[in-house]
């Protein structure tokens, strides 16, 4: 990585990113751990690289482990954030992910994405940890989700504990999977507090998790469109779709704060972390 590479740190609904553009080698796994680090180093939910393209604009992401991933709906929103920041566009562009093409648009502070709804039915799944049976929904929508709705008020649900312990299940494989935790409010309105894998801890946001947990909701005809989300950060997430005569989505769009929040320049002491401590 060369320093030409401008570095910047941004925010989409509480899950935040460090996001170099146009870098001439991509990150190493190790300066994305080594960066995201919080408390040691500038911290961040993951990082990701922006270039132009063509057809607009192309991220690569990386979770906080430094590992990649398909799609972060949240960093692509904030993508489409900073490269209007940048002039790439006037208001609206593509976003090139691993996941495929989206279509982002600038809404005053907030960003929609337009994009294909899931392919597969939320699978129902009944998962057995520490010996209380926890039922739920399981479908991928760019990364693997497990909904698992909650029926009492989200502020006593055991993120912390259950989340690490669903998320590493044997039924989802070496991959493993988000965990969502979700209170369905009819009409139209959800809650939703999320556990994610690559970063191992509850984030203040995730798109997915958000798409994932409405997909459920109208497959079960639990919620109807439009749907309003209220994240642990405290921002509020919207799903809109257009669904053919038998009720299917066809198209559907996520909308919500993305916020540029500074420049930064990364020092030399980013890259350095102590060893893990060997306790006693």
């Amino acid at each position: 990585m060369t320093a030409e590479a401008a570095c910047y740190r941004l925010s989409g609904g509480g899950n935040d990113f460090l996001a170099l553009v146009e870098p001439s080698v991509p990150p190493t796994a190790q300066r994305v751990r080594s960066w995201c680090r919080r408390g040691l180093s500038l911290g961040a939910d993951g990082l990701f690289t922006l270039e132009r393209a063509p057809s607009g604009v192309k991220m690569d992401y990386y979770n906080a482990d430094g590992r990649a991933a398909d799609l972060c709906l949240n960093g692509t929103r904030c993508a489409v954030r900073l490269a209007g920041h940048l002039g790439w566009h006037e208001g609206s562009t593509t976003v090139l992910t691993g996941a495929g093409a989206m279509a982002g648009t600038v809404e005053g502070s907030a960003v929609r994405l337009e994009l294909e709804p899931p392919s597969e039915e939320p699978l129902a799944l009944t998962l057995n940890v520490e010996g209380g049976a926890h039922s739920g929904w399981f479908l991928t929508v760019g990364v693997p989700q497990f909904v698992l709705a909650w029926p009492e008020s989200l502020r006593t649900a055991p993120v912390d504990r259950l989340g690490p312990l669903i998320r590493h299940h044997p039924e989802f494989g070496d991959a493993g999977t988000n965990v969502m935790f979700v209170r369905f409010l009819p009409p139209s309105r959800f809650e939703i507090r999320s556990y994610e894998r690559g970063v191992e801890a509850e984030t203040l946001a995730c798109g997915t998790g958000v798409l994932a947990a409405a997909a459920v909701a109208l497959d079960q005809r639990l919620l109807e469109l439009p749907l309003v989300a209220l994240t642990a950060g405290g921002c509020e997430f919207q799903v809109d779709g257009v669904t053919d005569g038998l009720g299917r989505l066809t198209r559907w769009s996520l909308a919500g704060d993305a916020r540029l929040l500074a420049k930064i320049e990364p020092a030399a002491d980013a890259d350095r972390l102590p060893s893990p401590p060997e306790w006693t």
